[in-house]
């Protein structure tokens, strides 16, 4: 297992991978810093992310869940930034209207934060609802995400 790690304007974020791909990018206590090729890609594309110089990501990420789970974490790779949508919006994306809380269920599961927007989820009411890294880092992300793409304030409830 290969470790590195990213201060940034959240904390400091973690990034593990094997050889083949990356296994974890997120906020995590267990730090044992031995970077590859591959943690350090990811650190690259996630500083120009925090620069405002990136919006999607080119990793190989190893990602392990089941079918409905796959799709969902495909489907958030497709919200455009500074573009939140809401659980509902994403059940209905995946063909699935009534999934919305195996959708916020597998929305929490995923294993990539920022690179997969799960951050991009907001609440049917537009506020501010779940997120393992607490939700005042998803509005940073939010509120980072609608400056990079020129949209000015957000309309997010917070």
């Amino acid at each position: 297992m290969f470790c590195s790690t990213l201060d940034t304007p959240l904390g400091l974020l973690i990034i593990k991978a094997h050889n083949e791909g990356i296994t974890f990018i997120g906020f995590d206590d267990d730090v044992k810093e031995n970077q590859n090729e591959l943690t350090e890609l990811a650190k690259l594309q996630l500083q120009e992310y925090f620069k405002g110089l990136r919006t999607n990501f080119n990793l190989p990420l190893q990602q392990i869940g089941t079918e409905f789970q796959q799709k969902v974490w495909a489907e958030l790779s497709k919200i455009e930034p500074g573009k939140p949508i809401s659980y509902t919006t994403l059940s209905k994306k995946i063909n699935n209207p009534l999934s919305i809380r195996a959708v916020a269920s597998t929305n929490g599961k995923n294993k990539f934060m920022i690179v997969v927007p799960c951050h991009r989820v907001i609440g049917s009411t537009g506020d501010l609802v779940g997120y393992a890294g607490g939700l005042w880092r998803k509005k940073w992300l939010l509120e980072h995400e609608a400056q990079m793409m020129n949209l000015g304030q957000t309309t997010l409830k917070f």
